[in-house]
């Protein structure tokens, strides 16, 4: 079953005319595009945005994971504004650096969940995701381990989309025709318990399956040649899948054992998504990296760091002495208006007890998510903090999907639509993301919407044939 498209196509010279005639959007399929046209946002207002005609929609997804502190926050746009009128740019590049890009680096690592070294500044998730990827190279050259250089990553992750993170990320749109991944990266399984696990296999179990076959993939490789091992706390574009008991301790037992760094991706985990500052600290991961973006500034302004340990810069260190340069480093890296609009996001974060209030919500959430695990289309719920997901299946007993041609992941975000609110699917797999401020109300409110969608979607299951009625 195809998704409506929309009931009229855009009109000669309307913005989403235009938008057909100038732009190449990402995640999209551009035939498609080419026929429905854009949804164009106009304005955005707490957790709101409105469309070019003033319809009003729930923002279930916070935009792409990022702004937490909804749309039309004043001070954000006066920070933004107050540093734009005092230093409108300067770089970090030949030891010379914009003053507000050391402040908001002490803040990041006052704030780290384990003790951090040193900052490295940049634009984007991918952009620090692809550093880790070359420190992780650079640093084995300097410790003289030259064959230490394979990098662990798991199906389903997402980790970007340059070509270092998108080789990373274990998803095949992000590979095909890209002739990606690049070679050295290695693939272990998916924490994923509701569909990997073996009949019977409890959590602890399959965690412990898990770290065996780790284990094993390490060994086989040779545990001279593996270098790092990066994951989500919380998987998101891959699912918003949620580690399975005691994953990450054995996980970690393991990285240990063979002197495997552990990077943190916490690009979308990062400043209360999961309830704590970091995922790290919801599920006790201790990194030797650490890569944030989105939350940092509410998605204001694009910015993204990586924190790594001492011990890696020193190792930074005496490598570009002995080289005569660290030759690293982005233009916009550090950017001082992104740096001041990110120090009053994390101002905001502490006077309004974002964390605090995470926590309080969080329970509607989750507890309205689990509710609908009755519905006939959702065969798991699974969720923390103000992150969840509900994925739908055909049968709830063998969890047996939809067919592809089915495309009720996509149907459904298009009744959502239709009830006032945007949401996303990966897949047959309903994510839910929203602005940090969020009220319980207004989660109700979501979640009343999404209950509606699902039972037009299972009306019109039943009307094609695809369900008994």
């Amino acid at each position: 079953m195809k998704a409506p498209a929309m009931t009229s196509k855009p009109l000669p010279n309307s913005t989403a005319q235009r938008d057909i005639e100038s732009l190449v959007h990402p995640y999209t399929n551009l035939k498609s595009h080419l026929d429905d046209g854009p949804l164009v946002i106009s304005g955005g207002e707490g957790i709101y945005v409105y469309g070019e005609d003033g319809t009003q929609y729930l923002e279930s997804m916070a935009g792409l994971w990022c702004t937490s502190l909804g749309w039309g926050e004043p001070r954000l746009v006066e920070a933004a504004t107050k540093a734009m009128e005092r230093l409108p740019f300067y770089h970090s590049f030949t030891a010379k650096v914009p003053d507000v890009t050391v402040d908001l680096a002490e803040k990041l690592l006052a704030l780290a969940p384990v003790p951090m070294g040193k900052v490295f500044f940049a634009s984007s998730g991918s952009e620090a995701v692809d550093t880790a990827l070359k420190l992780v190279w650079y640093i084995n050259n300097a410790r003289g381990r030259p064959l230490k250089k394979k990098v662990i990553a798991r199906d389903k992750a997402y980790h970007g989309t340059t070509i270092g993170a998108a080789s990373l990320t274990g998803l095949a749109a992000n590979h095909s025709d890209f002739d990606l991944p690049i070679s050295g990266i290695l693939r272990t399984a998916c924490p994923h318990h509701y569909r990997f696990a073996k009949p019977g296999e409890s959590e602890e179990d399959f965690a412990t399956r898990l770290a065996d076959e780790l284990e094993q993939l390490i060994q086989a490789e040779g545990p001279d040649t593996v270098a790092a091992f990066i994951a989500e706390p919380v998987m998101g574009a891959g699912g918003v899948l949620v580690p399975p008991a005691t994953y990450f301790a054995k996980i970690q037992a393991v990285l240990k054992k063979h002197d495997i760094l552990l990077i943190a991706d916490e690009v979308i985990c990062g400043f209360g998504r999961t309830g704590n500052m970091w995922g790290s600290q919801t599920f006790d991961l201790k990194p030797d990296m650490m890569t944030m973006a989105k939350a940092l500034s509410s998605a204001y302004l694009p910015i993204s760091a990586l924190m790594i340990s001492e011990e890696i810069f020193q190792d930074l260190v005496k490598q570009s002495d002995t080289l005569g340069i660290f030759g690293h480093g982005f233009t916009y890296g550090g950017h001082p208006v992104a740096c001041a609009l990110a120090l009053e996001t994390l101002s905001i974060y502490a006077e309004r007890d974002i964390l605090g209030h995470v926590q309080r919500v969080a329970p509607t959430l989750q507890d309205g998510l689990a509710a609908l695990q009755g519905h006939p289309l959702v065969g798991e719920v699974r969720g923390v903090g103000l992150v969840g997901a509900l994925e739908l299946v055909r049968d709830k007993t063998t969890h047996e999907s939809f067919a592809k041609e089915a495309n009720l992941g996509t149907l459904v975000v298009k009744l959502m639509r239709d009830q006032g609110m945007i949401g996303r699917n990966m897949g047959d797999t309903i994510a839910f993301s929203p602005p940090l401020i969020i009220s319980d109300a207004e989660v109700r409110d979501m979640l009343a919407r999404t209950t509606r969608a699902l039972d037009l979607a299972h009306e019109a299951l039943c009307a094609d044939g695809h369900i008994p009625a």
